[in-house]
C-alpha cells in the first residue's frame, strides 16, 4: 500500500510564528501516522490547577489527623480520596 507524500514542516521565526502555523494547519497532513510510535515519559509531570477550596475546620482538623496517620501531606490524601471518589463514580456510571 503506497502512502501519500507528506507535506514539509517550514521553519518558524519564533513560536509565535510556529503557533499560528498549527492553529490554522492540520498536523496529519505533516506527519505520516502510520509510523508513529507509543512512547513513555517517565519524567512528565501532570499539569496542575491551583483551587481554593471551603472546608468546615472540623473536617479540615480531620482530614490533617488521618495524613498525619498515614505520614502523608493532608493535601495529597484530599487528592487520593478525590481520585479514589472520581474513579468509583465513574465505574458506577459505566454500569448503569
Amino acid at each position: 500500500m503506497k502512502r501519500a507524500i507528506k507535506k514539509r514542516i517550514p521553519k518558524f521565526k519564533g513560536e509565535d510564528q510556529e503557533h499560528q502555523f498549527w492553529a490554522t494547519h492540520s498536523a496529519l497532513d505533516y506527519f505520516d501516522t502510520g509510523r508513529a510510535r507509543r512512547v513513555t515519559l517517565p519524567n512528565l509531570k501532570p499539569s496542575v490547577k491551583t483551587i481554593s477550596i471551603r472546608l468546615p475546620e472540623m473536617m479540615l482538623e480531620e482530614l490533617k489527623l488521618l495524613a498525619n496517620k498515614r505520614d502523608v501531606p493532608y493535601q495529597s490524601l484530599l487528592k487520593m480520596f478525590l481520585a479514589e471518589r472520581i474513579e468509583a463514580e465513574l465505574q458506577h456510571s459505566i454500569k448503569r
